[in-house]
């Protein structure tokens, strides 16, 4: 396969551009690793990845072959910026079951496969490989919309033996990412948990949560909702980088005070702490929230599981190539040695002084400014099964 000016080649070995650091990270520290191995050779083109995460589209986990662009000699011309392609996708069934004891629920909808707002961090990228495609690029620019969710969820909740429990949106996906604002599926999805009275958390990290303010704060009257909002940073600049298509720090901000006005319950998630990158803003970020009304907050350690490992410390080269070897020296520091450990009571914080430390840290700014540590609660018991339009007919 050719593109203007680029030859398309393919080969049969998968090659680890970081074995070393996959190695390194099973022996302890970075000490040993050349930077100079985490090759830049297939980043690709900043104008073709404008507005992107991800500085490369590598492979997933399953794949055979790799793919590397060359210059064949022609005249080379710039790409075009990478566009987004949404793919409507039927599903049989929506909410999906877990049993991880690190999560305070057991159920959860995601209406998108993919996420557009492409932060680099995102624990969700390694999931695209499931679709034959790569956690990188093509998690931000190859999207999947399930626009059957309102129908398989309104038949889901219509069988007699269901019993409902607050349900989670956007724990893998944001559902509220900016190709929502034309699907609508998320919107749709919360018309039938208002009808059917059925409880919802929603976590994200979009100011587009506003939109549905006319939904949400009735059904928070009722006890039936409540918003985790993501900041990461209060720094414009390095949101940019991490989170390019996400709202802004202070557009998130704003929605917590407009959400908190109208009487719906906000929290806050501090996720992920990176360590020497955002982890100085930790009090600040409590601090703004609290001043906008919120009450409830958490946070969550960088998790590096699969693909991500790669491609965030490509990213790391990329924008913070003096920061690089430290933040992730920092990161082994609180995995046991490694660059990831899913254990669970471990994955969420970490361990060791360093994890430690950004616990109480947290911790302490929390009580100092007031917040509180319960959860809040929401009803179940207020739950009407939704009415098949069959059984409406069979009344006449």
């Amino acid at each position: 396969m050719a593109e203007t000016g680029l030859l398309l080649k393919q080969t049969v070995a998968k090659p680890q551009i970081f074995a070393k650091v996959r190695k390194s990270a099973e022996r302890g520290p970075l000490d040993h690793i050349s930077f100079k191995d985490l090759s830049l050779k297939d980043i690709t083109p900043p104008q073709e990845r404008r507005g992107r995460g991800a500085v490369t589209n590598r492979v997933g986990r399953f794949e055979k072959e790799t793919r590397q662009r060359e210059q064949d000699g022609w005249t080379y011309e710039e790409p075009p910026p990478l566009a987004t392609c949404v793919t409507p996708e039927k599903v049989r069934s929506l909410i999906t079951q877990n049993d991880s004891p690190d999560v305070g629920f057991d159920r959860s909808i995601n209406p998108y496969r993919g996420c557009e707002h492409g932060c680099i961090y995102c624990f969700a990228r390694p999931t695209h490989a499931y679709q034959g495609l790569s956690p990188g690029l093509d998690f931000e620019t190859k999207l999947f919309a399930k626009t059957s969710a309102a129908a398989v969820l309104e038949r889901e909740l219509s069988a007699q033996s269901y019993r409902p429990k607050t349900i989670a949106i956007g724990t893998n996906t944001d559902p509220y990412q900016p190709i929502e604002r034309q699907q609508r599926i998320t919107r749709q999805i919360l018309e039938i948990f208002a009808r059917t009275n059925h409880p919802v958390a929603i976590v994200t990290k979009s100011a587009l949560i506003l939109r549905d303010l006319d939904l949400l704060g009735p059904m928070a009257q009722k006890g039936l909702v409540k918003v985790a909002i993501s900041v990461t940073t209060l720094d414009a600049d390095l949101a940019r980088k991490m989170e390019p298509r996400a709202s802004t720090p202070e557009r998130r901000l704003e929605a917590m005070r407009i959400l908190t006005e109208a009487g719906i319950p906000v929290s806050l998630l501090v996720a992920p702490i990176i360590p020497a990158l955002n982890d100085g803003e930790i009090e600040a970020i409590l601090t703004r929230a609290y001043a906008m009304g919120v009450r409830e907050a958490g946070y969550v350690m960088l998790r590096l599981p699969l693909e991500l490992r790669d491609l965030f410390a490509e990213w790391l080269v990329q924008h913070f190539p003096g920061k690089a070897r430290h933040v992730l020296s920092l990161v082994q520091s609180v995995r046991g040695g490694k660059l990831y450990d899913a254990t669970f009571g471990k994955r969420m914080t970490g361990t060791g002084p360093y994890a430690w430390m950004v616990g109480r840290r947290f911790e302490i700014a929390m009580a100092k400014l007031g917040y509180t540590k319960s959860h809040k609660r929401l009803r179940t018991d207020l739950f009407q099964h939704p009415v098949q339009e069959s059984a409406q007919l069979s009344l006449f």
